[in-house]
């Protein structure tokens, strides 16, 4: 497993701009998708290629093309809804699994090393029925505890799914330390790590509840 964390000026400018408190819905989403796009970019930098023959202008060649099944894109609602376009910019042949996942706040809990845990609970689960035939590429915009997207990650694995990798905007350092420990053989991508978690398990200095910033439900 490796954690990618991106060093783009663009994307770090990005990133900037979307924590903006007063940031309207609609440049939010806008800077969502941007992000996501070049995000996704990164995350399949390591797809296989092989080649294969093509009718070009110029006669027959031999020219790189993927080799397998383009991945499925799996975002976790809802706000992973929110990246989906971005995604589908890079990869709009990929099929797209989705997964419900809510945070439970009456389970709130902190360990002996003073990491907080919060109860995740699963309320929906679409996926692609040849998963065992395809990368998963799971996409949100936060990486907080790492609950929803361990819980995500267990419910691919359960279908079949042999090879995940996942795609944050912002992360916390305990979320990537959590997802690490339960999933070690899945990467990591994000454009921004953060400081760390406040007692209510958001991120600092963080984006805010990007859910109801991309759906203007504030």
């Amino acid at each position: 497993m490796a954690v990618y964390i991106s060093e783009h000026p663009l994307l770090k400018h990005k990133v900037s701009l979307a924590r903006e408190a007063n940031l309207s819905s609609k440049s939010f989403r806008e800077l969502t998708n941007e992000i996501s796009t070049m995000l996704m970019v990164e995350a399949t930098q390591h797809l296989s290629v092989q080649y294969k023959p093509l009718q070009c202008w110029s006669g027959n060649i031999n020219t790189p093309l993927l080799a397998d099944k383009q991945p499925t894109l799996v975002p976790i609602l809802r706000a992973g809804l929110g990246m989906l376009d971005g995604a589908l910019s890079i990869l709009p042949c990929a099929k797209v699994s989705i997964i419900g996942l809510k945070r439970n706040d009456d389970d709130i809990s902190t360990d002996e090393q003073g990491h907080v845990h919060i109860g995740i609970e699963a309320y929906y689960e679409n996926i692609v029925t040849d998963i065992d035939e395809r990368h998963a590429i799971v996409i949100d915009p936060m990486l907080a505890t790492g609950g929803s997207a361990i819980a995500c990650i267990n419910m691919l694995k359960k279908a079949g799914c042999k090879s995940i990798s996942s795609l944050f905007m912002v992360a916390a350092p305990e979320g990537i330390q959590a997802l690490e420990q339960a999933h070690p053989d899945v990467d990591i991508y994000v454009a921004a790590c953060d400081e760390k978690l406040n007692e209510k398990g958001y991120i600092l200095p963080g984006l805010g509840d990007a859910g109801d910033k991309i759906f203007g439900t504030l």
